[in-house]
């Protein structure tokens, strides 16, 4: 749990609106807000949430202290009235939020928050800063275990992160994505996942030789032994100084290698030789680890050529999201209540896509009864229902292309998390997220999940969100 201060972890903007609502006396008007994105990374065919826990951990223990307010008092731009409003401030507001691990697309709502309007607007930059980075980062993990087609996965990028919490956090993420492990080992003590790792070649540089390195670390850990086999010269030192330690130190003692592991050089070629060589010396049994600046792209070229690689860790490309480092999730007003009514609210752009859907909404997923595949999700009004039978969706940009869904199951993917201040639900463990995002690219169609040119997905309005959106665009007029 992160209990840390971030209550000042928001745009000084998000202040000095909350000032002027207090100013006009506006302070408790109640306004939905959603959290969505607009745009897959890497144009990929979808997108993994994640960083729901920590979202929660941050409303729970939002609130400003003296030391805060001091701070905002002698910069000269609030008034007292509203320092003191802060000194008391507290989330009572509902939240609902798709559960990590969920797989979503561009324009649903992720996370919606009503609640008294400054209490909305001061949780923006927060909320977006925990779910734009573990989104991107599991998304980003997901594409990389897809690639290695089964292959164990390590995320080892804590040194690349951009902080310590990108790596601790962004290590989280990898695992919702589907690493079966983390070098960060703070993240592996705080969300009980498996810690990964062996040696460096500083390790191997420290002693006098190749081969008292690795016979040290052989000793220690002989039934767990993985070694670095690049350090100097790979095929003609390094794996042959490690079979000779495998025979001397481990067979003789009951034990068996479990991996080399290879940091350098062409990897594809590389791991082709050394297999022929680690089989031939009778250790067919040990594996082959590639590491080395990879992604999905590179992990897909490797293995396309026939690389003998059994497993990977891969760092920086990952942990920084490197090919598309930015997930552009935004924070909206879609509406506020005005004598007990709900008024929409939209924002119109010239750049079509930045036009937003207005109201208090839910988004459903229907799937294929005989399949148990996801066929669509449909943003609707709050107060909808969706019928059992028959559903016919179209197209919001050209509504003409419609089409019937039947024999089907609909649900809606959003949860009650906070209910009039009151937190009402449960987080799941680590492992259980993980598993729920197996689950969900499960019901994907593999053509959604494609590396490149992706089916897209289905994310239809409401005929009536859809009439709803076009009035108020048609009365902006």
């Amino acid at each position: 749990m992160d209990s840390r201060k971030l209550e000042l972890v928001t745009d000084f903007y998000e202040l000095t609106m909350s000032n002027c609502y207090f100013a006009k006396n506006i302070q408790d008007t109640i306004a939905y807000f959603d959290v969505f994105f607009r745009k897959i990374p890497d144009e990929g065919g979808y997108v993994i949430f994640a960083g729901l826990e920590q979202v929660i951990d941050y409303v729970k223990n939002l609130k400003f202290d003296e030391d805060d307010i001091s701070y905002l008092k002698g910069l000269n731009k609030f008034s007292d009235e509203f320092l003191n409003y802060l000194k008391s401030f507290k989330f009572t507001g509902t939240i609902w939020a798709v559960p990590e691990g969920t797989v979503v697309f561009p324009n649903e709502p992720l996370i919606t928050v009503k609640a008294p309007i400054i209490e909305a607007q001061i949780l923006e930059t927060a909320l977006l800063c925990l779910i734009n980075h573990q989104s991107l980062i599991a998304t980003k993990s997901s594409r990389i275990v897809r690639a290695a087609k089964g292959r164990p996965v390590m995320e080892f990028g804590a040194r690349r992160a951009h902080s310590v919490d990108a790596a601790v956090y962004g290590a989280r993420a990898a695992v919702i994505g589907g690493c079966v492990g983390t070098s960060c080992t703070l993240t592996a003590k705080e969300f009980n996942v498996s810690a990964s790792g062996t040696m460096a070649h500083s390790f191997i540089q420290a002693f006098d030789s190749e081969y008292e390195a690795f016979k040290v670390y052989a000793e220690n850990y002989p039934d767990d032994c993985t070694l670095l086999i690049d350090t100097y010269d790979t095929l003609n030192s390094g794996i042959q100084n490690a079979i000779k330690v495998f025979n001397e130190v481990l067979v003789p003692n009951g034990y068996r290698p479990k991996a080399v592991r290879l940091d350098s050089g062409d990897l594809s070629y590389l791991s082709k030789k050394i297999r022929k060589i680690l089989d031939e010396a009778g250790f067919e049994d040990c594996k082959i680890c590639g590491t080395n600046a990879l992604d999905e792209y590179i992990i897909t070229s490797i293995l396309d050529e026939g690389a003998k690689l059994d497993l990977f860790g891969v760092g920086e490309n990952l942990i920084t999201a490197k090919s598309n480092p930015v997930f552009g999730g935004v924070y909206k007003l879609v509406a506020i209540e005005k004598s007990g009514k709900i008024v929409p609210k939209i924002k119109i752009s010239d750049n079509t896509i930045k036009i937003t859907n207005p109201g208090f909404k839910k988004v459903y997923r229907f799937y294929d009864n005989n399949t148990n595949k996801a066929l669509a999700d449909v943003i609707t009004l709050n107060d909808e229902v969706i019928p059992s039978d028959l559903y016919t969706i179209f197209d919001p940009a050209n509504p003409w292309k419609k089409k019937t869904l039947k024999n089907y199951t609909v649900k809606p993917i959003q949860k009650l998390i906070f209910d009039n201040g009151k937190l009402v639900y449960t987080s799941p463990s680590l492992k259980e997220i993980s598993k729920n995002a197996k689950k969900e690219l499960d019901t994907l169609w593999s053509e959604v999940k494609r590396m490149k040119n992706p089916h897209k997905y289905y994310v239809d309005l409401s005929q009536k969100l859809w009439d709803l959106k076009n009035k108020l665009l048609e009365d902006k007029k």
